[in-house]
């Protein structure tokens, strides 16, 4: 072969080779004619691409969806976030400790919050005595330390030693409420022969005991019998729970107080109904009590003279609804918030009974609508609690008793607030927990205690509780990570 034409094809073959050495290394979107760098001659397309300015910021990639430029992601449906807080509630009341946190948290709000509201209401009448101006706020304030103490103790007692109490508090009671009519021992207030004088300033009132005695002893009677499976028949169910209940409201009436017997009643009909009477005899007990009151009230023209001050607007004749009229205009001058606390101007001789009966009256004036309603809110809570853990335990012990207290407190707040707001007659029983008086706050913080240890025996809060022990906790929140090789030398 001629020596031009071999180098011929040698040129030809170096030319293929580099050709395919380019379609190698060259990506495919730059394959094609290289452009023509700054100087006119061809650049590779990395370098064209390195020496490109910037001329701005990148262009955003187009959405997946499609090419209108609109996501395809679908929308939540409308008024899913209501629902979702609506299942964020409902997850958080059905926890096991929400009936524990709740009688816990709203039983010592109320009574702080009475505590303060006792110093402000009581202040003027404390001056008017002739006493310091705290004199009656002491008193409360030394009497929720002591119910404090009562109701931790009854929170940490066990079910069997709280009806191991049923009797030896009801035989008690009764004792104190027979010594209070002996002359001498007994003493009246306000009309009512219902308290026992220790000396000093302090006093005692053994009817407010006897509801906690009858919750108690109640709720034992009625848990024996069920599980001897006699609560099928009416006398089993009636003796002697209303025999019992009879003779505690008769001494109550002795002494005159209306109040108290009303209470008593509604615990009777709470624990009849839990423990399932028929509507026959339930309605016949309910006629029988009903009647005795209409006769009580009949008979006596202070109560008829209450019971005529249901919505009254004006005092009347002989100031009779004074009372119940500044009540009303006490709330009326509140507004949404109030006056501000010391401000209220009823509590200034205006309104009898500032700090104890129409507390809630003083409550209105000076913090308002939203005070008022807070106050509402709380009790609320504590009866909601109390009615979950009546409802959710199977001990009916715990049952009849956190049925019982919550009949208890429920029925006394609902009494008390209507007759401030001119809706019952005025039955001169205070607010639970709110109104002065340690007789009635005593037994009171004691039953709510009872009602914290209902609350912790339920298995699902004790296995909460369990686990927010420190120890526990650590064995059984921690994180148990296997140990690999990292790799590094």
């Amino acid at each position: 072969m001629p020596a031009d034409e071999s180098s011929a094809a040698r040129g030809a073959d170096r030319s293929r080779a580099g050709a395919a050495i380019s379609r190698a290394f060259t990506p495919p979107l730059l394959a094609g004619p290289l452009p023509a760098g700054p100087a006119g001659r061809a650049e590779p397309a990395g370098l064209v691409l390195r020496n490109r300015p910037a001329t701005g910021a990148r262009r955003p990639a187009a959405p997946r969806g499609g090419g209108d430029g609109r996501s395809t992601a679908p929308r939540p449906p409308r008024g899913a976030g209501v629902r979702r807080m609506y299942e964020r509630a409902r997850r958080a009341w059905d926890r096991p400790l929400t009936a524990y946190y709740l009688i816990l948290g709203s039983s010592l709000l109320i009574t702080v919050l009475g505590l303060v509201m006792v110093y402000s209401a009581s202040m003027i009448k404390a001056l008017e005595l002739a006493k310091p101006g705290t004199y009656f706020f002491r008193k409360q304030f030394l009497a929720a330390v002591i119910g404090a103490g009562l109701m931790l103790l009854a929170s940490r007692m066990p079910v069997k030693l709280n009806r191991a109490l049923a009797y030896p508090l009801l035989t008690g009671t009764v004792f104190l409420m027979v010594l209070v009519q002996v002359p001498g021992i007994g003493m009246s207030v306000n009309g009512n022969q219902n308290w026992i004088y220790l000396g000093g300033p302090f006093q005692l009132q053994p009817s407010e005991f006897g509801k906690l005695a009858l919750v108690l002893w109640g709720a034992d009677l009625l848990a024996r019998k069920q599980d001897k499976r006699l609560l099928t028949q009416w006398k089993h169910m009636l003796v002697p729970l209303v025999p019992v209940a009879f003779m505690l409201l008769g001494l109550i009436m002795l002494g005159g107080d209306m109040g108290t017997a009303i209470i008593l009643t509604a615990i009777l009909f709470g624990l009849l109904w839990l423990a399932g009477a028929p509507t026959r005899l339930f309605a016949g007990v309910l006629a029988f009590a009903g009647l005795i009151g209409f006769l009580l009230i009949k008979t006596s023209p202070n109560r008829m003279s209450r019971l005529g001050c249901i919505g009254a607007s004006e005092p009347g004749p002989g100031d009779s609804c004074w009372q119940a009229v500044h009540g009303i205009y006490a709330l009326a001058s509140g507004g949404w918030f109030g006056s501000g606390l010391g401000a209220s101007v009823e509590k200034w001789g205006q309104l009898p009974e500032p700090h104890t009966d129409f507390i809630f009256a003083i409550t209105g004036e000076e913090l308002g609508l939203a005070g008022t309603l807070s106050v509402l809110a709380l009790f609320a809570a504590l009866g909601y609690a109390g009615i979950r853990v009546a409802g959710r335990t199977e001990d009916p012990f715990v049952r009849y008793a956190a049925g019982g207290v919550t009949t208890w407190i429920t029925a006394q707040a609902v009494i008390n607030i209507g007759a401030v707001l001119g809706l019952l007659p005025i039955a001169g029983v205070p607010l639970p927990l709110f109104s002065y008086g340690g007789s009635a706050l005593l037994p009171t913080m004691f039953a709510v205690g009872l009602m914290i240890a209902f609350a912790r025996e339920d298995p699902a809060a004790k296995a909460a509780l369990a686990m927010r022990r420190p120890g526990v906790r650590w064995k059984t929140m921690r994180r148990r990570v296997t140990k690999r090789p990292s790799g590094e030398r």
